[in-house]
């Protein structure tokens, strides 16, 4: 698949919610992104980004792991001009959806990196890796077969770092990647 081609024909995160969201899914995902904070260091970072990034986003105004997720890559475009995140429904693109298949399902939200000029630099989702561990300690309990549930912290601070953590890896392949180097002379 194109991704770079796909990207042009995505939609800004209000664009999307307003074709794609009912009242009361809108109403979820505006109370979500209102919780949602960035410490100074957070920001910070994120301010700091010296290369584009187009983020390409599978999702679901339906889902929750959306609505939970979502807001968060919004605020993180709040910080910075750098990233140019648009918003697919996975139900209106079934091509992305089997594409970006996990696990042998159509999950969402699943989000794709691409450089600058189109090249995929990596693809993250369903889930992050605290949630995860969330779902491993209210299911499975602490002693599940994993042995590596982690101890909590509050849970949206806990993905929000993980996408954090996910952006910035991102941003530091592009800065580091000899060709975007030469082309920015840096």
């Amino acid at each position: 698949m194109n991704f770079a081609a796909k990207f042009a024909e995505g939609l800004a995160y209000a664009a999307f919610l307003e074709r794609y969201a009912d009242a009361g899914q809108r109403r979820r995902w505006d109370e979500f992104h209102a919780q949602v904070e960035l410490s100074e260091s957070q920001q910070a970072l994120i301010a700091g980004f010296p290369r584009d990034v187009q983020a390409l986003v599978l999702a679901g105004a339906w889902c929750g792991d959306c609505v939970n997720q979502c807001p968060i890559f919004e605020r993180f475009a709040e910080q910075s001009p750098r990233l140019d995140i648009r918003y697919f429904d996975r139900d209106d693109h079934p091509d992305l959806a089997e594409a970006l298949s996990i696990c042998g399902g159509r999950r969402v939200p699943v989000v794709v990196f691409l450089s600058e000029d189109g090249h995929v630099c990596g693809w993250y989702g369903d889930r992050t890796l605290a949630k995860y561990r969330q779902i491993v300690r209210d299911q499975l309990g602490a002693a599940c077969p994993t042995g590596f549930v982690a101890p909590g912290g509050t849970l949206l601070a806990d993905v929000v770092l993980d996408w954090l953590d996910e952006f910035e890896r991102i941003q530091l392949m592009l800065r580091t990647s000899g060709r975007l180097r030469q082309l920015h002379g840096d």
